[in-house]
């Protein structure tokens, strides 16, 4: 499940479990650190809160396959399939820009911010400019995709693979968007 061992805290995973009932395997690595995890949802509520969520949702999806994060890529795809496109639709989005110029020029920019934030340039902002984003719905896709590199360098960086409730998903999504490590069997 990951490379390091944590604290089992009962109240924390109570307090942390999924909407489904599992607690997932972030939860557990983040319990070594819980300050951190408060502060991590703190963070990324405050970024979601500002930006329509499926915006969101396809430049966190195109930061977290950027990264080869399968943990961040899967939950991310997973809630596009259920609220805004078919499985075969989100499968496609990890290596075909979508057919919407904003969707595309968004999903670039959040895989530039993810893999070389500093070869972001004036040129790129006035991209995202260009097809009707604001100077804050940039910063809003900057937000996104830095606070998921964040998120999922730390669960790659320790080893935390993506919850066994994954293989539910269809095949072709599931196998998309498991672009790192594989989904945990136990």
């Amino acid at each position: 499940m990951a490379f390091i061992d944590t604290p089992t805290e009962p109240e924390f995973f109570e307090a942390n479990r999924a909407p489904a009932g599992h607690v997932p395997n972030f939860v557990r690595t983040f319990a070594a650190r819980p300050a951190v995890y408060d502060a991590w949802k703190q963070l990324n509520g405050a970024i979601k809160e500002s930006m329509d969520l499926r915006r969101y949702e396809l430049a966190t999806l195109a930061a977290a396959t950027a990264l080869k994060s399968s943990y961040c890529s899967l939950a991310h795809g997973q809630v596009l399939a259920d609220k805004f496109y078919t499985a075969e639709e989100v499968a496609a989005l990890v290596d075909e820009p979508p057919n919407n110029p904003v969707d595309e020029a968004v999903m670039a920019f959040a895989r530039k911010v993810a893999l070389g934030a500093d070869t972001v340039t004036q040129a790129d902002v006035d991209g995202l400019k260009a097809v009707g984003l604001t100077d804050a719905d940039v910063l809003d896709v900057a937000l996104a995709a830095a606070a998921r590199a964040f998120f999922s360098k730390t669960l790659d960086a320790t080893g935390t693979q993506p919850d066994s409730v994954f293989n539910n998903l269809p095949d072709t999504l599931r196998t998309a968007l498991t672009v790192g490590r594989p989904i945990y069997s136990g």
